[in-house]
């Protein structure tokens, strides 16, 4: 090989090189194709929903405040910026049976996988509570096994339960603490919440294409927080609002702007764009965030246990992306489009 051949080769290389890494530039994300754009917002929900465990358990840390009132709040104020937004847009409002959708999802993504799933940190750390989130997709793929009309693929329940048995490991010290009957309560809380949060995501995946998603899940959000509230006066556990301490309120403020409205567009943005199976493998570094911060703001204990869970997770999410890239078009799991 000749130098101007070799040289042209290397100059081919660096452009392919480089245009691989302008692909993540998110100052021109706007300007990629839609797969791209999928996987960028399923990035935004990998990161920001790994801090919102933080962000939740200091809200309610030391019985500052009921995590369902807590709850009740940050749903009505994220609610709310969605609901404001899209009535000065003119945005139609549902019609008929398209209110039975929205009261499911209102039932199962934010009165019972949202408020539980905030209850149970009472008990548990919130590194083990976003564990106990990354179970849910064990649930899409048994569902799945049940009720999908392909057949689902091998690699993709092995990196499942790959990417479980790796968040496991991560928090292998704390299973000691099951004899505790708060605990149980906690793990008991976060179990639902996951069930429901499964739920919930296969309904959304079948019926969002039918009204504007990102309307609905304002509706979705304020109603859950007016039965949220109405639980809480009725039962005795709201708090006066002058009484709730400013660490509550940024924590709040932190959850609805990041937890709420950033991340609940970008998920709803990549559950339509992209596998349901696929995108469920942000559960499984959700905890690593939580851990990674932890770690490095608060000087929380980085163990062994954490660094080979954490390897095993990975893998099991690269099996599982592997799995659906190498299936034929029309073997691959519907999507809607909005």
């Amino acid at each position: 090989m000749n130098f101007p051949e070799f040289h042209k080769r290397i100059i081919q290389a660096s452009g392919q090189s480089l245009r691989r890494i302008a692909l993540l530039n998110p100052l021109t994300i706007h300007r990629k194709g839609t797969r791209v754009k999928a996987i960028f917002a399923l990035a935004l929900v990998c990161f920001f929903w790994g801090t919102t465990w933080i962000a939740a358990k200091e809200a309610v840390r030391n019985d500052r405040i009921h995590p369902l009132y807590m709850s009740a709040i940050r749903q009505l104020l994220g609610g709310l910026c969605f609901l404001f937004f899209f009535i000065s847009k003119g945005q139609r409002w549902p019609k008929g049976k398209e209110w039975n959708i929205i009261l499911v999802l209102s039932f199962l993504n934010f009165i019972l996988s949202n408020g539980l799933s905030t209850w149970g940190l009472k008990y548990i750390s919130s590194g083990l509570g976003s564990i106990m989130g990354a179970i849910f997709p064990l649930w899409l793929v048994i569902i799945g096994l049940f009720t999908a009309k392909n057949r689902m693929p091998a690699k993709a329940i092995i990196g499942l339960v790959l990417g479980f048995g790796g968040v496991c490991i991560i928090f292998y010290e704390h299973f000691h603490s099951f004899a505790d009957p708060a605990f149980q309560k906690g793990i008991i809380l976060s179990i639902i919440a996951t069930w429901s949060w499964a739920f919930g995501t296969l309904y959304t995946k079948k019926n969002a294409a039918s009204f504007n998603p990102y309307f609905s899940l304002g509706l979705q959000m304020v109603i859950s927080s007016m039965a949220l509230f109405l639980g809480s006066i009725f039962t005795g556990i709201a708090t006066p609002l002058v009484s709730i301490p400013w660490q509550s309120w940024a924590s709040i403020g932190y959850l609805v702007i990041f937890g709420s409205v950033i991340s609940f567009i970008s998920y709803l943005y990549a559950l339509q764009r992209l596998p349901t199976e696929q995108v469920s493998v942000y559960a499984y570094i959700n905890p690593m965030v939580a851990v990674l911060l932890g770690w490095m703001i608060f000087s929380e204990e980085l163990t062994v246990f954490i660094a080979v869970g954490g390897l095993v997770a990975l893998f099991g999410v690269f099996m599982v992306n592997k799995a659906f890239r190498s299936l034929p078009p029309r073997e691959q799991p519907e999507t809607e489009g909005m």
